[in-house]
């Protein structure tokens, strides 16, 4: 049947498999041809569908299957800017966000608004509706700034807070000129437009993460999960447009809504990134590409005009908007050039509003032709403005979001410090494994990849069964980690004594951190106790946590953090909090920190540079931080600062912990953390600031770590 189609070929192409391997050869193509060049592939895919389009060789037409796809990618664009902003930073930046939004709102609105009724001499209504065109943008260029690893920095968080701003007063915009060119704007319609959108934002961003954590807390199926994602993004967007404003928006509210239930290093969002960037969102560049017409622009002047003032309006406008927020708060020169480059493209809400703006008729002239409220100029100048704007969008990020990561690199923990991390998961159980993998990655920096290690120790029996369930769990480590895009290295030791076997890997791989996952049913048991203080707490040279998982990394809201005192003069206290801070900054939750006075003046000093959200409260006897940790919620979980016997930090009651969380807590998750007890030979600055006591210092090196 294809070699039929093939032979009586004609355009547009309607076979479905010809179509659908003709735009995945395009995908495929765009990186690798344009990479060599320097051209980001986000252009070349909108050429590529220009090219193919029926304004072009007419290959393809822009049908439903295009549109439908294509849309999925916009909102895949949009969804993804609120799933990986990150919420301490955005809180952080708020007010930032809120001046950025209302520059590059403004801005652009006044150069068009100027520009539509005094040189295009449009109406009043037709040139605040032009005007608007220009102030919204859409974020196009944000996968390319998210492959480089810097969707944390503070210039991205601004301008995407901006964005849900300005995209928000435009499309409102385009919502009351709407109803004031059908005259249906009065006290009713604003009440209506109010009262549905504060509706819409309070389901959405309060409903959903209830639901959210409902259906992650019993539902394992990777498959089911991520189609639970699609369905969230596309039931906000329908929320929004029932609301009177643009579906991007209700994507835009789904990322923020499900913000703190995808991990940024779990594997479900490297699943959510794979599929977009794949799939959807090149499927949306080649669908707008398909509407660019190259013909009209050499077929009438007055197109030329509007597009040229259209241009003006909007990347001048943008610029303006970016360098004021550059000056305003003070940012590096290549921070300011990305809020420009971020913000320059204009395709999602300005398409949106040119298209309802067209098929707006007011009247009709004599001879029976339409006149719009947005005429053809301004459609067909809408689309070279999307072409350009395109174009400088990702040359401009691409160029300094390079940059940035160039600066960030380094200062890396690596490179100041050169802190090692080398994770071990001492695997044992099957049903704890994906646990710990899911922890393993929680706690470790980002920028490493190859840094986590899964072990297995078969005594000396050496039967068969042994080695193939050894075997089963490695698999099933490598494959869990894999997910998330992470290497593990699984490790099988044969030693006639588990524990001997696993202080030997420790010192053989450089190993910091120890993980073991404690059994749901068993929690601490006599033997497993037992084990703990007289074999794993033996080695002096890596943090031992020990962790309980009862319900999944990705639901829980807050942890209560325990710190005894004197905690802070033990060898490895920053190096275990470092790995606290980094189970607030990839999952988003909030941490409660427990602890005297001294070591609560201590973290908020260096808090100053981590981007998570925290709370601290005074802990005035190990007795009050048993009680709080006995009345933790469902969707709360406990970690606790341990010691051994000889440590600064150490109490007699902490032997009594166990016996606590298996009374209290088996319903939750907790996390015991034993730092190590000699000051890590591969870092010398913290040790000796360590050897010093001098807290300015101690701040000044972990704000280095925590950079």
């Amino acid at each position: 049947m294809i070699l039929l189609s093939i032979h009586n070929l004609s355009f547009p192409i309607e076979d479905p498999v010809l179509k659908f391997l003709l735009v995945l050869v395009i995908i495929l193509a765009a990186p690798l041809l344009l990479n060599k060049i320097k051209v980001p592939h986000l252009l070349g895919l909108i050429i590529a569908g220009a090219i193919i389009g029926p304004n072009g060789f007419n290959v393809l037409s822009r049908d439903s299957s295009i549109v439908v796809t294509g849309t999925t990618g916009l909102l895949y664009i949009m969804f993804l800017a609120g799933l990986e902003i990150d919420m301490g930073d955005f809180k952080k930046n708020k007010w930032k966000s809120l001046t950025f939004g209302l520059y590059t709102f403004i801005v652009p609105f006044v150069l068009g608004y100027l520009g539509g009724y005094y040189l295009l001499h449009f109406s009043m209504l037709t040139s605040i509706l032009f005007a608007s065109l220009f102030s919204s943008h859409t974020l196009i260029a944000y996968p390319l700034v998210s492959k480089l690893g810097i969707a944390k920095n503070k210039a991205v968080n601004i301008t995407v807070g901006g964005t849900m701003i300005t995209d928000i007063l435009a499309l409102l915009v385009l919502a009351v000129i709407v109803g004031m060119s059908q005259g249906d704007v009065g006290t009713e319609f604003w009440v209506k437009l109010s009262v549905s959108f504060i509706l819409f934002a309070l389901i959405v961003l309060i409903v959903f993460p209830i639901i959210g954590r409902w259906f992650f807390k019993r539902v394992d199926d990777k498959i089911s999960q991520y189609i639970f994602v699609l369905v969230m993004i596309y039931l906000a967007a329908m929320l929004a447009e029932l609301a009177g404003v643009e579906a991007i928006i209700g994507a835009f509210f789904a990322g923020l809504a499900l913000n703190r239930l995808i991990p940024h290093t779990s594997s479900l969002m490297n699943r959510v990134e794979f599929v977009g960037n794949a799939i959807f969102i090149p499927f949306f560049l080649i669908s707008v590409g398909m509407l660019i017409d190259f013909k009209v622009f050499i077929q009438s002047w007055e197109t030329l005009e509007v597009a040229a003032i259209m241009l003006v309006a909007s990347i001048g406008g943008k610029y303006i908007s970016a360098v004021a927020t550059q000056k305003t708060f003070r940012l590096t020169k290549e921070e300011g050039k990305l809020i420009f480059g971020l913000s320059s493209a204009s395709a999602a809400a300005t398409l949106a509003s040119v298209m309802v703006g067209y098929n707006i008729i007011l009247s009709e002239t004599e001879t029976g032709e339409p006149v719009r409220l947005l005429n053809e100029h301004v459609l067909n100048g809408s689309i070279l403005l999307i072409l350009i704007s395109c174009t400088i969008s990702s040359f401009i990020s691409m160029s300094s979001a390079q940059k940035i990561a160039e600066a960030d690199n380094e200062d890396t923990v690596s490179g100041n410090t050169h802190e090692e991390e080398n994770i071990l998961l001492a695997i044992n159980h099957e049903e704890t494994v994906e646990r710990m993998v899911n922890l393993g990655i929680l706690i470790k920096a980002h920028s490493n990849t190859e840094d986590l290690f899964a072990l297995n120790v078969i005594n000396e029996d050496k039967n068969e069964s042994s080695v193939k369930n050894a075997e089963k769990l490695l698999h099933q480590a490598s494959d869990a980690a894999a997910a998330a895009d992470v290497k593990l290295q699984a490790l099988k030791r044969y030693d006639n004594d588990v524990i001997n076997g696993v202080n030997n890997v420790i010192k053989e791989q450089k190993i910091t951190d120890l993980i073991i996952g404690l059994e749901d049913e068993k929690g601490f048991s006599p033997s497993f106790v037992y084990n703990l203080y007289n074999g794993y707490l033996q080695n002096d040279d890596a943090n031992v946590l020990v962790y309980h998982a009862a319900q999944p990394l990705s639901t829980i809201k807050k942890y209560a953090v325990m710190i005894p005192e004197n905690a802070h003069q033990d060898a490895g206290f920053f190096h275990a909090l470092l790995r606290v801070w980094n189970i607030a900054r990839n999952s988003g939750a909030t941490m409660v920190f427990y602890a005297p006075e001294n070591i609560l003046d201590i973290l908020q000093k260096i808090i100053k540079k981590a981007n998570i959200e925290a709370e601290f409260i005074i802990m005035n006897t190990w007795q009050d931080g048993e009680r709080t940790a006995a009345q933790l919620k469902d969707d709360e979980a406990l970690i606790i600062f341990m010691a051994k016997r000889g440590m600064k930090s150490y109490i007699p009651r902490m032997r009594l912990i166990p016996e606590l969380l298996n009374r209290y807590l088996n319903d939750n998750n907790y996390l015991l953390i034993f730092p190590f007890s000699e000051y890590d030979k591969n870092s010398p600055e913290i040790r000796s600031v360590g050897n010093h006591g001098d807290f300015v210092e101690i701040g000044n090196v972990i704000q280095k770590i925590f950079k």
